[in-house]
Formats: structure tokens, C-alpha cells, sequence
């Protein structure tokens, strides 16, 4: 690359500074001299100011560092110029395998206040009032059992209790517990009790909890009984002091979680996480769309208004739908294409709710095995959205 070409790309780069297009054509011809992290920096800018410009072949060339080896064995040392991009360090790939989990509050989900407020009055002010509740000898900590449709924000939900709490939160998935051998999957629950009891205060997360305290009566396997047993002899046991921590489990199938849990003092609070309204749905919206390209014409409740039945994990969909529509415009087009309202109706004709079904089958168990009242709020809801019949 000549200079005069580089001074006339300068000299039209000074003229428009907001021409995101010709910045990078000042990036290409800066690599090209041999300028290589000014070219960088220009692509970066580039970039930043229009994501549809973003080449990762050549931002790989320009950020690839030279590693220069000379040999070993007595002869003239010989340079190979060897092209690496490879400098993760320990420390990074650590963050890489086990990413820290991100901390969450209430105000990052959308709807559900009528839950938090009962999360709110129930959980976290004795974790943050703790001479009070003591005072009245009312013991921090618990459980509380979440059950609703899939994707309807139990599982953020009990991320955000933890944040609010300002608690650890650990988070139990199957294969953390279930073990092949006699007696592993029993030591293995004990030893994560022990480890929130150590650094209480803690909140202890079971997602589909009904895999881990399913109904014993109607399982063939006496490890499977065996192993509801140990647990509940952790939530309440003799020996056992968990005050400062907190269980929270979650499902979508609450009638198959053994009716042994929901004894007072272990997961004695039953909470119904229905699918969003229309409300909810709107600022859910508005949460998914924060920090994305958008229209700035774009009209979130009158998407909210043609979603019912969708949970928030197909409101997620519909939005990454209609995003992926618009990164299609804008690779078209050569300039970045924000997110509008008919992105958002097109992707409408692709995504569909899928709480129905559930809604259904809940409709059943509300109707016919309600003997405690324990399915009352499911029947509140179908009766308010007029899908009782």
C-alpha cells in the first residue's frame, strides 16, 4: 500500500468520521502497510460503530501475535515467523470450563410479583432481619417448592432469590446426585448439604426435583426410595442444623414429587409459577430487547397483547427469531438493521406457545386430585384466563 493512497484515505476519514464503511477500508489498507494494531484499532471502531461490517478472518490476521524460534541443536539459528492467536492462560481456561454465574435480582424478571412479593415476605427478610426473626424465634431458611410450566422463570426465579439474598447459591442438577453405585448418590446428597451448611447463608437449588424425590410408592428400585429418604433426612433430620439455609426446589410435575416433602419444615411452601400475562409479557419483552439493535418505533405491548399463553422462555424464542431476521436484513443490506415490529409479527407465524399442553394436564389434576387445596392457585388462574373448561 502507497503512502499517497493511505494520506487520501486519511484525508477522507477526517472529512466523514461517522462513515463506519470507510473506516474499515482505512483498517484493510493499514494491515496492508504493515501497521498491524493500528489497523486494529480502526476495526475495532469500524465495528463498534456497524456490527454488520465484522469480518472474523481479518480480525483473526490482525490480532495473531509472531512467535520467533531459533534452533537448538548447534546449527545457525534459524527464524520461523509462526502465526499464533493462542494466548489463554490457565487462569482463562478455568473461566472458560466453569464461567462465573451471573448475579441476578428480581428486577431482572419480568412479572411474577404476586411470587416475589410472597419470596420477598417469606424468604429473604429473615436472611436480612435476622435479630428480628430470632426475636420472634422464626428460623431463617426452609424450603419452598416452584412448579408451573416449563419455561416460565422458576429457575430465574430461585437465581434471583439467591441474589436478593445476597446468599451462595448452588445449584443441584441430576448428575450431580445420581450415582451407578449402592449408597454413592445418598453420600453425594450429604456431602452438598454439608457444603451449603458450611457456608451458610445458602440457598440449595433442585431443579426437576421430581427426579430426585419422585413418589416412593410408585417406584420398583429401593435405591430410588432409599435416596428420598436421605434427603429428607437432610431438610429436617435430628442432627442436622440448616438454619441459614434455604431449599428451593422446582418442577413441572408436582403431583409426582413424593407428598413427604411438603410436611411443614421441609419444602412447606408451595408456590404456583403461572405463565405470564400480558403485563409480564410486555416487560419481559422489554427486558430481552434491552441492549439489543431496536427500532426505535418498536411497540412491545402490542406484541405482549398477541402472545398469550406464551411463557417467557418462548417470548426468549420469538425474540432471538426476530433478531435472527434482522442480522439476515442487515447482512443484505451492508449495515446493521435494528430489530422492528415486523420482525417481530414475522416471527410470531414461527413460534408458538407451548404452556398449553401442560395448562392442560394441570386443568386435570386441579379438578380431580385437589383433596388439600394444594392446586387451588392453578384453578384461580385457569378460572381468571378462561381456561377452565
Amino acid at each position: 500500500m502507497d503512502d499517497a493512497t493511505l494520506a487520501a484515505l486519511r484525508a477522507a476519514l477526517d472529512i466523514s468520521p461517522g462513515n463506519h464503511a470507510l473506516r474499515m477500508a482505512w483498517a484493510r489498507a493499514l494491515a496492508a502497510a504493515g501497521r498491524r494494531e493500528e489497523a486494529l484499532a480502526a476495526y475495532r471502531t469500524a465495528v463498534e460503530g456497524d456490527a454488520a461490517l465484522e469480518d472474523p478472518a481479518f480480525a483473526t490476521r490482525l490480532s495473531a501475535r509472531v512467535v520467533e524460534r531459533s534452533a537448538e541443536d548447534g546449527r545457525p539459528p534459524v527464524k520461523l515467523a509462526v502465526i499464533s492467536n493462542d494466548d489463554t492462560d490457565e487462569s482463562e481456561l478455568r473461566r472458560l470450563l466453569a464461567p462465573p454465574a451471573e448475579k441476578i435480582t428480581f428486577a431482572d424478571v419480568g412479572g411474577l410479583d404476586d411470587v416475589k412479593e410472597q419470596i420477598r415476605r417469606r424468604i429473604i427478610l429473615p436472611f436480612q432481619k435476622p435479630s428480628l426473626f430470632e426475636r420472634f424465634r422464626r428460623r431463617a431458611g426452609g424450603g419452598i417448592l416452584l412448579y408451573g410450566a416449563p419455561g416460565c422463570g422458576k429457575t430465574m426465579l430461585a437465581r434471583a432469590t439467591a441474589g436478593e439474598c445476597g446468599a451462595a447459591f448452588y445449584s443441584v442438577a441430576i448428575h450431580d446426585v445420581l450415582d451407578m453405585y449402592i449408597g454413592e448418590s445418598e453420600r453425594k446428597l450429604h456431602a452438598l448439604f454439608e457444603e451449603a451448611r458450611a457456608h451458610a447463608p445458602a440457598v440449595l437449588f433442585f431443579d426437576e426435583i421430581e427426579a430426585l424425590g419422585g413418589k416412593r410408592q410408585y417406584t420398583r428400585e429401593a435405591t430410588a426410595s432409599k435416596l428420598v429418604s436421605q434427603f429428607l433426612a437432610e431438610m429436617d433430620g435430628f442432627a442436622q442444623n440448616n438454619s441459614g439455609v434455604l431449599m428451593l426446589g422446582s418442577t413441572n410435575l408436582p403431583w409426582a414429587v413424593d407428598s413427604a416433602f411438603r410436611r411443614p419444615g421441609r419444602f412447606d411452601r408451595v408456590l404456583f409459577v403461572p405463565p405470564p400475562d400480558e403485563p409480564a409479557r410486555a416487560s419481559i419483552l422489554r427486558l430481552l430487547l434491552d441492549r439489543r439493535p431496536a427500532a426505535p418505533d418498536l411497540n412491545a405491548a402490542a406484541v405482549a397483547k398477541a402472545t398469550s399463553g406464551f411463557s417467557g422462555a418462548d417470548l426468549s424464542h420469538l425474540v432471538e427469531t426476530a433478531a435472527d431476521l434482522a442480522i439476515g436484513e442487515s447482512i443484505a443490506a451492508g449495515r446493521e438493521v435494528p430489530i422492528a415490529q415486523a420482525h417481530l409479527r414475522s416471527a410470531l407465524g414461527e413460534v408458538k406457545p407451548t404452556t398449553l399442553e401442560w395448562l392442560t394436564t394441570a386443568r386435570n389434576y386441579a379438578r380431580y386430585s385437589n383433596e388439600s387445596g394444594q392446586y387451588d392457585e392453578v384453578l384461580s388462574f385457569l378460572r381468571a384466563h378462561g381456561r377452565d373448561r
